[in-house]
């Protein structure tokens, strides 16, 4: 049986290799966009649990589960960390009140968390990482049923190897994978967190990286300690023991646990009989210990001020480079989250109505907490959600449960499309009919991206060299450019094939303003003026253009 340390080691081990791996892991994406990847999302991920694990120890296993679940929740990153997100939430169903874990929970856990990864994806792909998932849980099923006297290790075993020979099969069940010659990118990732968690359930130590040690001195790149500590959302780290009173019932700790959790987060409680153990992040310590004197006397007190601890220790060049949304209680009725990068496309979405920005979007997509401490200080009742980016819509819906207020999440995958649904907005209409005029709005427009391609790659039908420029339709790549001018021309006249009355150009970051305006009078004098054209300087990087046909 696995018992909470070991659980606590060995997914901080699986957390530390797949960031170890996580560059090679991203070159298995067949799509050859530079954007923010499925080995970078899914480290980022479970690197977020594992920070949480390393303040914690000696808890029971169902607990370390369960404080490894909600932090991996909250820092679920794209599609493949939302996903490995859910299969860890599985686990802590699984382990649930469980001091140490056993073969029979352990099978059981990976059954639950295949089954909430499935539900969560509208139209599940077989060929991805849920199969390799599914396949694992299966074999360990089917093994279990037949020689139920396997223990965990024995059952962690199976699943690891089930993992890898599911992953095998990726490309025969995915033709573009067959084609390119790789196998799936996020069941590569999810085998390189199992490998780093079977070396501690073997015996071994926690795997280690120099990699993660430069990395946490940088005051650049992806430095996981920067990443946390800049987004501290409470100030003080507060833990104290309560010796109860003996006229308290065994569950009486339940209220504490819930009014604990409603000043704060980051919340362990540990209890057994004579005593209950707490571990919080709140703003109000004293409120925690007053409630704790209700259950007991108090002992072994500890208050840290984080966000001092976080100004001592980093380096001076150092700035933060995640925003401190404050929450807001409701002012008004509506309130949009919108994510995206670039000062004019944000500046944009300002000027349409969006409360809140999130910076993220292709190159970087943003966490579930991230996204939802956007929503929280967004001063309204209804919250609407603009994640732009087919990568970032789990991520956000993650976070509908985890707010206090109602939000919907539209599922806007571009950034024209996140334009149309908010010019379609009307105040005073009603929720659901704004849903569905924005939604409408949404199908509406036609998408179209310039960028480069970061790798070589045969995908499609186009064999794609590293720095070619493609040309994206609705999220398909069309074809392939030496010539940003000509690029840009070609693909709006594709995309104008059909009735089109209005062409959107926004121009990124890397593209300046004589050129954008020689490339629009260009496309103008290709579509003979008979099309209505407006330049934006979105600022965005890596995309040379985003289009928007309507």
């Amino acid at each position: 049986m696995f018992n909470g340390n070991t659980l606590r080691n060995a997914i901080i081990s699986g957390a530390n290799n797949i960031y170890k791996f996580r560059s090679s892991v991203d070159e298995l994406n067949v799509f050859p966009v530079p954007d923010g990847d499925t080995g970078t999302n899914m480290s980022m991920s479970i690197s977020n649990a594992a920070r949480a694990l390393e303040k914690v120890n000696d808890l029971p296993a169902g607990e370390v589960a369960e404080v490894a679940a909600a932090a991996l929740l909250r820092g679920a990153r794209g599609n493949s960390g939302v996903i490995t997100s859910l299969l860890f939430r599985g686990l802590a169903k699984g382990f649930k009140d469980q001091t140490e874990v056993t073969g029979e929970n352990l099978v059981k856990a990976m059954q639950m968390g295949v089954e909430a990864a499935y539900k969560a994806v509208m139209k599940p792909t077989e060929g991805t990482m849920l199969t390799v998932a599914r396949v694992a849980s299966e074999k360990a099923t089917e093994a279990f049923k037949n020689n139920s006297s396997l223990n965990a290790l024995e059952v962690f075993d199976i699943i690891l190897n089930g993992a890898k020979e599911a992953l095998k099969t990726t490309p025969e069940l995915l033709p573009v994978l067959k084609k390119a010659g790789v196998v799936d990118a996020g069941g590569a990732g999810l085998i390189k967190i199992f490998e780093g968690m079977s070396i501690v359930f073997n015996g071994g130590e926690i795997v280690k990286d120099e990699e993660i040690e430069k990395a946490s001195s940088k005051t650049t790149g992806l430095n996981i300690e920067d990443d946390y500590t800049a987004e501290i959302t409470f100030t003080y780290c507060t833990e104290f023991i309560i010796e109860r009173k003996e006229d308290k019932g065994e569950n009486d700790a339940n209220e504490l646990k819930s009014f604990l959790g409603g000043i704060g987060d980051s919340l362990v409680v540990v209890e057994d009989d004579d005593i209950i153990k707490i571990h919080v992040h709140t703003d109000h310590p004293g409120k925690a210990m007053e409630k704790g004197l209700e259950y007991g006397m108090l002992i072994n007190l500890k208050v840290e001020n984080m966000r001092k601890q976080y100004e001592n220790a980093k380096p001076a060049t150092n700035e933060n480079r995640t925003e401190v949304f404050t929450p807001a209680a409701p002012s008004k009725h509506y309130g949009f989250v919108s994510v995206s990068v670039g000062e004019g496309i944000e500046a944009l979405f300002k000027e349409l109505g969006a409360d809140i920005i999130v910076s993220g979007g292709q190159t970087m997509n943003p966490s579930t907490d991230d996204i939802l401490k956007a929503i929280e200080a967004t001063p309204s009742e209804i919250v609407f959600v603009l994640p732009n980016n087919k990568n970032i819509i789990m991520a956000a819906e993650q976070a509908v449960p985890l707010s206090t207020k109602k939000v919907v999440v539209l599922p806007t995958r571009t950034i024209p499309m996140g334009v149309s649904a908010m010019l379609s907005f009307d105040p005073d209409s009603d929720e659901e009919e704004n849903i569905i005029n924005m939604k409408n709005a949404c199908e509406r427009v036609s998408t179209g991206q310039i960028t480069f391609a970061a790798r070589n790659s045969n995908y499609d039908g186009h064999k794609i060299k590293k720095d070619d420029l493609l040309a994206i339709e609705n999220g398909k790549v069309v074809f392939t450019e030496k010539d940003l001018e000509a690029c840009t021309v070609k693909l709006c006249k594709q995309m104008c094939k059909k009735k089109v009355s209005f062409l959107t150009l926004f121009y990124g970051e890397n593209v300046d303003d004589a050129t954008a305006e020689r490339i629009k009078s260009a496309v103008e004098e290709k579509l003979e003026n008979k099309v209505e054209i407006t330049l934006i300087n979105g600022g965005q990087p890596v995309y040379y253009f985003y289009i928007s046909a309507e």
